[in-house]
C-alpha cells in the first residue's frame, strides 16, 4: 500500500476518533461537572507527554512558556464553553456547530487583521449561517442556549487558530503542543477550584477520561503528525471535514439520538460550507499554504503548529 494511502486512512481514523468523543463526553458530563471532567482529562493528557518529553520542555525560554500557556488557556476556555453547551445539546448537533470554526477563522482574520476575503469565503459563511439556523432555531426568534454556547466555543477555537499562527512560528511544535495541554489543564483546574473536584467512581466517567485523554489526545496527535508528513495540506483539510459526520454517526449509532430532517438539512449545509471554505488546488507539503481555509486555517505555516481542537490535537507536531 502506498504511504500516502496509508496516511489518508490514518487521518480518517483520527477524525473518526475525534467524532466519537462528542457522545462519550455528553454521557460523561451527565454524571460529572464539565469543568471537573476537563480538569482531570487534561491533567492526564498533559502529564503523560510532559513526562516523556520533559527534556524538550526544559529547553524552552520563559517567553515560549508564556506563549504556550496563553494559547492553552484560550483553548481551555473554548473547551469549557463547548462542553457546558454539550450538556443541553445533541452530540450530533454539537459536532456540526463546532465544525463552523473552519469558516469562522477567516472572519476573525478579517476583523482583526483586515485580511481580504473572496466571494467563495463569504458564500461559505452564508451557508454556515443558514445551516446553524436550521440546526439551532426552535421557532421564530428562538434558539437553544446549548447551541449558542457551542457556537461561542467554535468562535474561541477560531481565535485560538489565528493567535497560534501569529505567535508560534519560532517554537518547537512538539513542545508547544505539550505546553498548551498544560495550559488547558491549569485553566480548567483553576476554574474548578471554587467548588472542589468531584469525580464519581462510575467506570463510565473514568473510561471517558482515559479515552479522551489518551486515545483522542495523545494517540491521534501522533497519528496525525505522521500522516500530515505524507499528504498535502488540502487533502488534510478535506479529511478533517468528516469529523462532524462521524460525530453524528456515533451519536445516532451509539448515543441513541434520532436522525431528523433538521439534522440532515442543517448538517449538510454546514458540511457544504466547510468544503466550500477550503481552498482548491494542489498544495505540496512544503508549500506555505494554511492547513485549512484561511483556515482551520490560519493554523499554520510550515511546520504547522498543533491545534488541540474539539477533541483533537491538530498539527505537524508530536
Amino acid at each position: 500500500m502506498r504511504r500516502s494511502t496509508t496516511a489518508t486512512l490514518a487521518l480518517l481514523v483520527v477524525t473518526a476518533i475525534w467524532g466519537s468523543t462528542f457522545f462519550i463526553i455528553k454521557d460523561a458530563v451527565n454524571l460529572i461537572d464539565p469543568i471537573d471532567f476537563l480538569a482531570v482529562r487534561f491533567a492526564v493528557g498533559a502529564a503523560i507527554p510532559a513526562a516523556i518529553f520533559w527534556r524538550r520542555l526544559r529547553r524552552l525560554t520563559a517567553t515560549q512558556w508564556q506563549i504556550g500557556l496563553a494559547l492553552g488557556g484560550l483553548y481551555g476556555l473554548a473547551q469549557i464553553v463547548q462542553t457546558v453547551g454539550l450538556q443541553t445539546t445533541a452530540a450530533s448537533v454539537s459536532g456540526f456547530i463546532t465544525g463552523t470554526y473552519v469558516v469562522l477563522t477567516p472572519i476573525i482574520m478579517w476583523i482583526a487583521f483586515r485580511a481580504r476575503l473572496n466571494a467563495r469565503t463569504w458564500a461559505a459563511v452564508g451557508l454556515a449561517l443558514v445551516g446553524l439556523a436550521v440546526l439551532s432555531l426552535t421557532g421564530i426568534g428562538g434558539g437553544g442556549v446549548g447551541e449558542a454556547l457551542t457556537l461561542v466555543g467554535a468562535t474561541l477555537y477560531a481565535v485560538h487558530i489565528v493567535l497560534l499562527d501569529r505567535w508560534s512560528r519560532s517554537m518547537d511544535t512538539m513542545s508547544l503542543a505539550i505546553v498548551q495541554l498544560i495550559g488547558v489543564a491549569l485553566t480548567a483546574g483553576f476554574l474548578g477550584l471554587p467548588g472542589g473536584y468531584h469525580v464519581p467512581a462510575d467506570p463510565g466517567v473514568w473510561g471517558a477520561i482515559a479515552y479522551t485523554a489518551v486515545v483522542a489526545g495523545i494517540v491521534t496527535m501522533l497519528l496525525q503528525t505522521w500522516a500530515q508528513r505524507h499528504i498535502t495540506p488540502t487533502r488534510v483539510a478535506l479529511l478533517m471535514t468528516f469529523e462532524p459526520v462521524f460525530a453524528s454517526a456515533f451519536a445516532v449509532g451509539f448515543g441513541g439520538e434520532a436522525v431528523t430532517l433538521r439534522l440532515i438539512a442543517g448538517g449538510a449545509l454546514i458540511l457544504l460550507a466547510t468544503l466550500l471554505g477550503i481552498p482548491g488546488g494542489q498544495a505540496g507539503p512544503a508549500d506555505d499554504v494554511p492547513l485549512i481555509p484561511a483556515p482551520e486555517g490560519a493554523d499554520t505555516p510550515p511546520p504547522p503548529p498543533p491545534v488541540i481542537n474539539g477533541d483533537r490535537q491538530e498539527g505537524d507536531s508530536l
